[in-house]
C-alpha cells in the first residue's frame, strides 16, 4: 500500500528549505547587485539540489487529474492577465497595485539579457519546472496544514479550515507585490483545487502550466514586468 507523502515527510524543512534558499538567495542576490546572468542559474542549482536531498521524499508528481489540473493553470494564466489586457498598462500603475507596500510593477530581467537566448531558456525552466514545485511544498504542502495544526502531519493534505484557506490566499498574493489582486485569485483556486483533488501534484502541474503560459506570453509580447 502507498504511503501519503505527506505523512511519511522528514519534517517541515523538507517542506520549507526549498522555498526558504529560493528567497535568500533572491534577497541577496538584488540586495548585493549580483549579475542575474550568473547568479540566477546558481541560484536554480541551489535550489534544486535542496529539493533533491531535503524534499525528494515528500514529492510526488503523479497527477491524479492531469486534464483538469491543466485546465486550471490555464484558467489562472487567463486571470493573470486579464486586468492588463482589458484596462491596459495603466492600470497596474494605479496607487492601489503599486505602492511602498507592494512595490512596483518592474522586471527582475535585466534589459541586456532579454535577447540572450541561454538566459531566457534557464529562466523560463526555473518559472515553469522549479518555482511551482519550491511554492507548492510550502504554501499547500506546509503552510496551509500547519496553520491547521502545528503537528502538521497530522493533517490530511487537502484538509480544510477557514482560517488556514483565507491565510495561505492572502500570504500567496503579498508574494506577488503589485500583483496581489490576480496573486489572491491565484491563491485562491490553488488552494481549493488542492481541497479538491488532495494531491500537491496536481497543484504543481496547474501552477506549472500557469507559469509556463506567463513565460511564453513574457517571451512573445516582451512584458517583462510579469517577471518580478
Amino acid at each position: 500500500m502507498s504511503r501519503n507523502p505527506g505523512l511519511s515527510s522528514n519534517g517541515t524543512a523538507a517542506y520549507v528549505a526549498p522555498f526558504a534558499a529560493f528567497v535568500i538567495l533572491m534577497t541577496a542576490e538584488r540586495a548585493a547587485g549580483l549579475p542575474a546572468e550568473w547568479f540566477y542559474p546558481i541560484r536554480l542549482l541551489v535550489v534544486l539540489a535542496v529539493l533533491a536531498f531535503v524534499s525528494r521524499r515528500v514529492i510526488s508528481l503523479r497527477s491524479s487529474a492531469p486534464l483538469a489540473s491543466a485546465a486550471i493553470g490555464v484558467a489562472v494564466f487567463a486571470i493573470w492577465i486579464a486586468p492588463d489586457v482589458l484596462f491596459g498598462p495603466g492600470y497596474r500603475h494605479h496607487w492601489l497595485f503599486e505602492n511602498p507596500l507592494t512595490g512596483a510593477s518592474v522586471s527582475s530581467a535585466p534589459p541586456a539579457l532579454r535577447h540572450n537566448a541561454v538566459f531566457m531558456v534557464v529562466r523560463t525552466l526555473g518559472c515553469t519546472a522549479l518555482v511551482p514545485v519550491l511554492e507548492e511544498l510550502f504554501w499547500r504542502g506546509w503552510l496551509m496544514r500547519w496553520l491547521a495544526h502545528h503537528e502538521f502531519r497530522k493533517v490530511p493534505l487537502g484538509a480544510y479550515t477557514p482560517f488556514a484557506f483565507w491565510t495561505v490566499a492572502i500570504l500567496f498574493a503579498g508574494e506577488h507585490g503589485p500583483y496581489w489582486e490576480v496573486g489572491l485569485a491565484a491563491g485562491i483556486i490553488y488552494n481549493w483545487w488542492m481541497i479538491r483533488t488532495r494531491n500537491l501534484a496536481d497543484c504543481i502541474l496547474a501552477h506549472a502550466v500557469t507559469n509556463g503560459l506567463l513565460s511564453v506570453y513574457v517571451l512573445c509580447t516582451g512584458q517583462w514586468q510579469y517577471w518580478l
